[in-house]
């Protein structure tokens, strides 16, 4: 079966043809920021009607919590305000093939499971940390994703009880720390603000700031690690994200996890996917939900 599959970010929409694995046809636009739901819509449907008559299904992973076919974003700033966005609806107006919808990092890790199949793994989890810190989680094999479409929303878990509010509303999540964007907040208070790739660049140059920022995101990613592995029992946990991907800082993360009691540990690696997780994820879980059902 050959999938549409739309991977919708804070920042991109990807969007590809997909057959066993292999993507043609990749494209990708800047997500929408003004007049969103508008934007998006228009969007969308450009999306599907460029690639019209080539695929037999619609395979969204998108960012943020999906529910009956609704997009909604726990953290509204990484979606540009979007909030109870008819995301099914806005696809399946412009195709009268099947439309299935997934959260992106869920979509990511039921990629990466998939790519782990020879381990016999049974407990896996997938953790973004990119413009949000968001996870995808695998019990016994099975994808977390119902009833409520929140599962793996780990970001959201708490990092530091006196830190900062996070997009979200509540005090001191991973995100509010961890993120592509908390990252460049914290830069607010320099002389000159930085982008997440510029703080890395100094990161890598040890500049004492920059390295202070990056420092306390990895330390949160990897506390979020140990409270996976000591609550869910995770055998592997994959890293991905443009942080979490960026040079230098997953080294660090088990750098921080090594100073733990070893059972807080478990096999780390970055994506191997990369960034095609999501339109990978997407198309492989929505052929599977198509063919057993």
């Amino acid at each position: 079966m050959r999938c549409l599959a739309i991977d919708i970010g804070g920042t991109k929409i990807a969007s590809a043809l997909v057959e066993n694995n292999q993507i043609s046809q990749r494209q990708q636009v800047a997500t929408p920021t003004e007049n969103v739901s508008v934007e998006m819509q228009k969007t969308l449907a450009t999306i599907v009607n460029s690639y019209q008559n080539q695929f037999d299904f619609v395979a969204v992973a998108s960012t943020g919590i999906i529910n009956k076919g609704i997009l909604t974003a726990l953290n509204p700033k990484n979606l540009g305000g979007l909030d109870q966005f008819p995301l099914k609806d806005a696809i399946a107006n412009h195709t009268d093939k099947p439309v299935l919808l997934l959260n992106d990092v869920q979509a990511a890790a039921y990629a990466e499971f998939q790519n782990e199949r020879e381990n016999n793994l049974q407990n896996f989890a997938f953790i973004t940390v990119s413009t949000g810190v968001g996870g995808g989680i695998i019990l016994n094999k099975t994808l977390l994703t119902e009833p409520n479409g929140i599962a793996g929303h780990i970001g959201h878990s708490l990092a530091d009880p006196n830190g900062e509010i996070c997009g979200c509303g509540r005090q001191g999540c991973v995100e509010a720390i961890a993120s592509g964007r908390a990252i460049q907040r914290a830069t607010e208070k320099w002389e000159t603000p930085c982008l997440p790739k510029q703080v890395f660049e100094l990161f890598r140059q040890q500049e004492p700031k920059a390295t202070q920022i990056i420092h306390r995101s990895a330390k949160a990613i990897a506390n979020l690690v140990a409270d996976l592995v000591i609550s869910l029992d995770m055998q592997k946990i994959v890293i991905g994200g443009s942080v979490g991907l960026a040079e230098g800082y997953l080294p660090l993360v088990k750098d921080y996890i090594n100073q733990m009691p070893s059972i807080y540990g478990c096999e780390i690696e970055p994506a191997y996917y990369q960034g095609d997780a999501g339109l990978i994820g997407a198309a492989k879980w929505g052929e599977n939900i198509l063919q057993n059902h």
